[in-house]
C-alpha cells in the first residue's frame, strides 16, 4: 500500500478558495474569432466563442489529485490515454459555438446529433434566406448500387446542365411563390410550407469537445454525404486543430485512423499473419459472412466486406477472393 508521502500533492481547499483564475485561451483561435469560413457555394462557418483548451482536458483529468500528478505523466501522453481508453468526461469540460449557415436537406442530418444546444433562424419571425444551394453540372451523383443511402461517381456533365438548368428554374419558381405569398400578407409561418430544402438556414450550434468528435468521426468518413461532409472538415481541420491541437492529433490516430477490430476480424487476422489461410476462411464461413446466393456467388454481406477492406489496408489478402 502507498504510503501517504506517495500520493499525489492535493490543492489547500480552504487557501483556494477565491484564488484569481486565468481564462484559459488558444491565441491561435482568437485570431479566427468571427471569421467566416465558406463552405458550398453559399455556406460557411464561424467560431463565436470556445470554453477550455488542451490544459482543460489535462485539469479535468487530474482534478481529483491536484496539480501533484503533474510530473506522473506530461500533458500529450494523458490526453492521448484518455483517447485511447475512451474516457469521455474530460473532454466534456470544453465546449465551441459556431455560428453556421448551411442547406436545410444538410441540417437535417446535422441536427439528428442531440447531443448541442441549438438556436436556429426562425422563418415564423423572419423571411427566409434568399438563397439556395445550387449543383454544378459535373457535380450531379450517381446512386450507389451497393449502399442505399449513398453515391457512387457522377454523372455526365451533358446530361447534368439540364438538370442544373431545371433546378435553377425551380429554385426561382419557389422563391417566386413564397414572396408573392409574404407580399400577400399571408403568415410567414405558412407562407415558409413550400420552400425547398435546398433553402439555407442560420443556426448557432454550441456543443462540448467530446460529442463534437463523436459528429464529427461520423461525418468525415468518407461515407458520409458530400455535403454535411465538407462542413466536418472544415470544423476538424480549420478550428478543432487549431483550439485543441493535442486532442485533434490523439483524435486522428486512434478514432480517424485507427482500426476497431471485431473478435471474429481479429480471429481471421490472427489466422492470416499465422500463414494459415483456411482457418481465416473457415472462421469467416462459421459466422456467416461467406454465405452464398442460389447463384453460388458470395451473397452481399457488410461486414464480410468491411473486413476485406481492413485486412487489404495490412497489406493481407483475404483467401475467399
Amino acid at each position: 500500500m502507498a504510503s501517504e508521502d506517495d500520493l499525489p500533492s492535493r490543492p489547500n481547499a480552504a487557501t483556494s478558495v477565491g484564488e484569481p483564475l486565468v481564462r484559459p485561451s488558444v491565441p491561435a483561435l482568437d485570431a479566427i474569432l468571427g471569421r467566416s469560413f465558406a463552405v458550398l457555394d453559399d455556406g460557411f462557418i464561424r467560431v463565436v466563442d470556445y470554453m477550455g483548451n488542451d490544459a482543460s482536458v489535462v485539469q479535468a483529468a487530474r482534478v481529483s489529485y491536484g496539480e501533484g500528478t503533474k510530473r506522473v505523466s506530461e500533458d500529450r501522453g494523458l490526453i492521448r490515454y484518455l483517447m485511447r481508453h475512451s474516457h469521455t468526461t474530460p473532454f466534456e469540460m470544453c465546449e465551441i459555438k459556431l455560428h453556421v449557415r448551411v442547406p436545410m436537406d444538410t441540417w437535417r442530418q446535422w441536427i439528428r446529433h442531440r447531443t448541442a444546444s441549438v438556436n436556429e433562424y426562425s422563418t415564423r419571425y423572419s423571411v427566409a434566406i434568399d438563397a439556395a444551394q445550387s449543383t454544378a453540372s459535373d457535380e450531379w451523383r450517381i446512386q450507389s448500387g451497393a449502399n442505399r443511402q449513398g453515391s457512387q461517381g457522377f454523372l455526365p456533365a451533358t446530361i447534368g446542365a439540364s438538370i442544373s438548368e431545371a433546378e435553377r428554374e425551380l429554385q426561382e419558381k419557389a422563391r417566386k411563390v413564397y414572396e408573392a405569398r409574404i407580399a400577400a400578407g399571408v403568415a410567414r409561418e405558412q407562407a415558409r410550407k413550400d420552400l425547398l430544402l435546398s433553402t439555407y438556414t442560420e443556426a448557432y450550434w454550441k456543443i462540448d469537445l467530446h460529442n463534437l468528435l463523436h459528429f464529427l468521426d461520423l461525418r468525415m468518413d468518407p461515407r458520409a454525404q458530400q455535403e454535411i461532409r465538407a462542413y466536418a472538415s472544415i470544423i476538424g481541420e480549420e478550428l478543432v486543430a487549431t483550439w485543441v491541437p493535442l486532442v485533434w492529433e490523439a483524435f486522428l490516430d486512434y478514432r480517424r485512423s485507427g482500426m476497431k477490430l471485431s473478435r471474429i476480424e481479429a480471429d481471421a487476422i490472427a489466422a492470416l499473419i499465422a500463414n494459415d489461410a483456411k482457418r481465416a476462411e473457415r472462421i469467416a464461413t462459421v459466422h456467416g459472412l461467406l454465405s452464398t446466393g442460389e447463384d453460388g456467388r458470395l451473397a452481399s454481406n457488410r461486414e464480410r466486406i468491411e473486413l476485406e477492406e481492413k485486412l487489404r489496408s495490412l497489406g493481407l489478402e483475404p483467401p475467399w477472393c
